[in-house]
Order: structure tokens, then sequence, then C-alpha cells
């Protein structure tokens, strides 16, 4: 087993769920809507990912916008999609659902002729599924004849290869056609069909994973215990029973008189908040303790964890924790019975669990606004000119980019939103910024509801804020911008953004290079920690080595910080370059009117075309970039 290339392959549903975001409510009452990926397989393989297995998805996709949805994430969420097929016929399956209360959850399964609805056998390769350790099959992709086929083709290719089978009981009565769309939330109706039909799969499996009504379906009984020694007749497999806020049991291999006599581990109390996803939760959990040999009360105490997180969140994949996160959890506990509420495993949860990462960002920066108003205005020209302008910018960046997969770019949306449209393609680094040019204190250029700002934007798009702060400025002043800055903060975390906290000292006082040090801790210590700061590069070692100090022992999950440029020349910022070069903690830069500010003042006073411009901009940013990366060679080659 331990030349296998991949720990788990998960084989069913994939879908978009669109989750109402006003909880407790009707789902004819939603007015927004949060958009995941679900399904039980799609949910447990980015689950299986996110807790360090090697994981990979067998399901198929419509050739649209939703189908692209699904593979990104998975792609992001570093789960193996090539046997994720595309149909060209059939649209990827949608679910509507809300959260009315704790026993109440509507779901809407538009799945009729979708698109993982049409795995058949001739998707199944053998030789994939023997590449695997599990193989985990889910009870719906048993309900029709074409998935069917896929699944107990994959079934035997896994029994013939020595590969365990796992069974995700996912009993959903809707899938099976005994209820009505409408009540797409039932999670059990008694079927002596569905029952037969259920247990032929029972005899090749390993392991076999269900809620209690999941085990009563399989075992054909309502009574537990009776319906656990019914699926023991039929499957040698160790049966996992899990019981809610009770845990869960196990049953490896005889059966007792007694359901509490088997290997039983507990849950901790925490409040639900969704019982949706629960299950994926636990099985993710469950899955990377068996799948490594753990005993079965390592493995319970895995599920059972995160299952209890994901139930105390929104959503059902992008609820379940991380590795990092699942062992802070069980070493630590929470204070909280809310874990939603608890910041520190909310802060590991979304730091540890991010769509992408940046190795490198070499971002060219125009969302100056005041600057390109003071020029235009010098020359006459208008608004337009200013956006035509911020086009030949991009034009030029990108241009010699050499598409690096690091390239970024900061726009505003007042003049530069054509710009910012054409950036925001899922390639690049996007950030723009939300301050209101001048403001000290800090005011939101859009108003002081930046969190319905924030709700208008891609999530891709990174929120830049500059302030302007001192620690030696009077303490209502600093209190203000503190508070606004918090604001901030918090709206990201509620939007699901990246903050990029641009800190530039008045002088004041005191060493620039202190001011900012000390600056940055006094955000931290307000419990604002960013996802990225922009700096001024410093001139001294000593200032890194503090700087990357800070950031490890405040937040050692930050992505990094970037280099501003503050219109200085070439020479400066190759210096300031070389310095950055090695200290990891140094992502790249963001730096804007080194590269661009002199071919405006020429272009706005019409001494240059269009094409020169555009020209002069790829010229600079492609010496910059090479600087960056000459620095970043020769760091490396000193170490």
């Amino acid at each position: 087993m331990q030349d296998r290339t991949l720990d788990v392959i998960c084989l069913g549903r994939s879908s978009v769920d669109l989750y109402g975001e006003q909880v407790g409510g009707r789902l004819e009452d939603m007015q927004s809507f949060a958009k995941y990926v679900g399904g039980c397989a799609t949910n447990i393989s980015v689950g299986c990912s996110r807790l360090g297995l090697k994981s990979a998805l067998i399901t198929r996709v419509g050739d649209e916008q939703m189908g692209s949805f699904i593979r990104q994430t998975l792609i992001d969420e570093g789960v193996d999609i090539s046997h994720v097929t595309t149909d060209p016929e059939r649209l990827s399956a949608l679910v509507i659902l809300g959260i009315r209360d704790l026993q109440t959850s509507p779901h809407i399964f538009y799945r009729e002729n979708c698109a993982d609805m049409a795995l058949s056998g001739e998707h199944i390769d053998p030789a994939y599924i023997a590449s695997a350790k599990a193989l985990v099959l889910t009870g719906t992709h048993f309900s029709q004849p074409g998935v069917e086929e896929a699944s107990r083709k994959a079934q035997a290719a896994a029994k013939k290869a020595g590969t365990k089978v796992v069974l995700d009981i996912d009993y959903r009565p809707v899938a099976w056609g005994l209820t009505s769309h409408g009540d797409g939330e039932s999670r059990f109706v008694e079927s002596a069909d569905v029952t037969a039909h259920v247990q032929t799969i029972l005899a090749d499996c390993d392991l076999i994973v269900g809620t209690e009504e999941e085990i009563h379906i399989a075992g054909g009984s309502t009574n537990t215990l009776q319906a656990v020694k019914n699926i023991r007749a039929l499957s040698q497999a160790a049966i996992v029973v899990k019981r809610g806020p009770m845990g869960c049991v196990v049953f490896p291999d005889v059966i007792p008189d007694d359901l509490e006599k088997g290997i039983t581990v507990t849950g901790r109390k925490i409040e639900v908040f969704n019982t949706l996803g629960a299950g994926d939760g636990f099985m993710s959990g469950f899955l990377r303790g068996w799948v490594a040999g753990e005993d079965w009360e390592t493995c319970c105490r895995f599920g059972n964890a995160c299952g209890a997180i994901v139930v105390s969140r929104h959503g059902c994949a992008p609820a379940i924790p991380s590795w990092q996160e699942l062992q802070i959890f069980l070493e630590e506990g929470s204070s909280e019975i809310r874990l939603r509420h608890d910041k520190k495993l909310s802060h590991i949860h979304r730091t540890t669990n991010r769509k992408k990462q940046w190795r490198e960002v070499c971002a060219i920066a125009f969302d100056h606004r005041g600057q390109f108003e003071e020029i235009a205005e010098k020359n006459s020209a208008s608004p337009e000119d200013i956006s035509q302008f911020k086009r030949l910018i991009a034009e030029g960046a990108r241009n010699a980019s050499d598409n690096s997969a690091g390239f970024g770019v900061i726009i505003d949306d007042k003049y530069g939103f054509d710009s910012l449209a054409q950036a925001s393609d899922g390639t690049l680094w996007v950030a723009r910024p939300v301050e209101l040019p001048g403001s000290r204190p800090l005011q939101f250029e859009g108003g002081p509801n930046i969190a319905a700002t924030l709700h208008d934007w891609p999530e891709s798009h990174v929120a830049k804020c500059l302030v302007s702060y001192h620690p030696n400025d009077d303490q209502a002043l600093k209190d203000a911008q503190i508070q606004t800055v918090s604001n901030l903060y918090e709206a990201c975390l509620t939007t699901g953004h990246d903050m990029l906290l641009e800190v530039i000292p008045p002088q004041n006082g005191m060493d620039p290079e202190q001011a900012l040090l000390t600056a940055m801790g006094e955000f931290y210590d307000a419990g604002i920690m960013p996802d990225w700061w922009k700096l001024s590069p410093p001139r001294a070692t000593e200032t890194w080595e503090k700087i990357s100090a800070l950031i490890e022992a405040r937040d050692p999950w930050c992505r990094g910080v970037l280099m501003l440029g503050l219109n200085a020349p070439m020479d400066e910022l190759r210096a300031g370059f070389e310095l950055a070069a090695a200290y990891p903690v140094c992502k790249g830069f963001a730096v804007g009117r080194s590269l661009f500010y002199s071919a405006a003042e020429d272009w706005f006073a019409k001494d240059i075309t269009d094409a020169e411009a555009t020209a002069r901009i790829a010229r600079n940013y492609r010496e910059l970039l090479q600087t960056w990366r000459d620095a970043r060679t020769s760091s490396a080659a000193q170490e």
C-alpha cells in the first residue's frame, strides 16, 4: 500500500450548493446565497485533502461556468481531478438550501438529468482505482442504473487491486424517488426495495459508515442494534454508526448485545449551527486516521472533531477544518461553545484553507486617484483620459509580465474599472483600494459601511487600505484610525476577502523604521491580522529581522510583505530589493509611480503616443521584475 500514489478516491455527487445567507427564515424568504461546492463525494474529497491526504474525485460536471467553478475549487483544494470528466450535454447539479432551525434545513435538488448522474462504467479506469489505498463509494450513486454501473465497476476493480472499499451510505430518499422535490431535506423513508438494493453492496466493503437512520435503511430495521447485526450478517466490514452530539460507535468485528458496548467515543459539547455537512466532515476526519492506520479511538476522535467544527459553521466543504486546525482543536479545545465565535480557531481555519497560495507577487500599483486628477487638471484632460491611461498601464505591464504566476495589479474602480474587469480573469493577483485618498483619520471612499462595499466585490479581490498612522499621534486620532481599520478587517472576515494593510507613518519625531515596527505591533494588539502588509523597504537588515520576527510571533499564517515604491528611482528600489530578497517574509513588490509617472506626464501633455507610453511602462516593469528576480537568485545562491 505504501507505494500507492493516492490515499483516497471518492466517487459520487458533485454540485454547486447555494446556501441561503439569512439563517432562521424560510427558504422562500432568502435574499442572498453563498456559493460552495457540494455533494457528498466532493465534500469528502476536499476534506481529506485539507487534512493532509492525497485525495481524488471521480465525477462529472457540466460544460459551463458552474462546472468550471467545481473544477477550479477542487484544484485550489489540492484534489486530483484527472478523472473529473466534462459532460457536453448536461448541466452541473445544483442544490438550493437554507438553515431554518436546528431540525429543519430545506433543500431543493436540481438533479434532473444532471452531469454527475451521467457517470457510467466507461468513466472508470481500473488502473486508477488501483493507484489508491481506499475507494469511497456513496449510496446515492447506486440509486440509478448508470451511476450504479460505475460504482460497481469501481468496487470490483478495488477488490481486485487490494484497494480498501469504504461505503458512505449517504441515504437521500429524494434521490431514490421516495419523496417530492419539496421534501428534499428528508433523511429517512422506510423502503424494503432500497434496503434490498443497498444490501447487495455490503459484502465487498471494508468500512461502512452511516447515521443511525442510514444504518436503519442498510440493515432493514429501525432498531439500530438489530440493523447493525443484520449488516454484520451480510458483511465483515467495520461498521461505524454516527450519533450526532453523542459521538460515534464502531463495531470492527463481533456485534455485542448492547449498542453501547461497541467502541464508543463521545464528542465535544458545542452549539449546533448547521447540521448539513456534518457527516462529510466526520468521514473526512475518520478517513484521515483510518487510512494512516490509527486505532479506532483516534479515528473516531478525528471524525467527531471534524463533524463538530463543521456543524458550527455555514456551509459544508468550506467548513471542514485543515489538519493544523484539527490538531489545535483537539489539543486546546475551545472556550466557546459556539465555535464560529472562537477568533483563534476561525483565524486558523481561514488562513490555513486559503483558496490560492501566492509564493510571489510582483504587482504594478496604479490605484492612484488624486495624483491623476492633478495631472489631468494641469493638462486640461478629462476623467475618460485618466481611464484610458490606466488601460495603457495595464496593457504595458501585462505585456512585460511574461505570464508570470506572480503578476499582480492594484487598481481602483473609479478610473480603472475597465482595467480591473480585464484583470479579474482568475489568473492575476488583484487588489483594489478602499481608503478615501488623503483622509486622516482614515475614511472609506465608498462610505462607512465597508462590508456593503466588499459584498459587491468578487471574492478574489484583495481589499487594500492605506493608512497614515504614527505611534506618536494623538491618542484620539490613533483610536479612530484603529477602529476604522478594525471595521475593515471584520468586513473582510465576513465577506471572505484578503486584506492588505499599507502603513506609512508620517514624520513625527521617531526613527521611521521604529515607527513602522511599533505601528504594526499596535495593529496586532488591536486584533487586526492583515493577510498582507505593504511597507516601505527597510534600509537595515536589523529592521527586516524584526519585521520577520514580529509577523512570525503574532501571525505565522500571514501571507507576507509587499514592498511599495513611493516614486523612488530605480537605483533606490534595487537597493531595497537586494536587502529584502534574503527574507522569506517578503513576497515581492507593489510599485506604481516609479514605473508609470514619467510616461503619464508626457502622455497627458501629448508628447508621446499610446504605443510609446505602453512601451515605456512595459520596459520599466520588465526591468523592475528582473531586478527582483536577480536579487532573489543572488540571495538563494548565498545561502
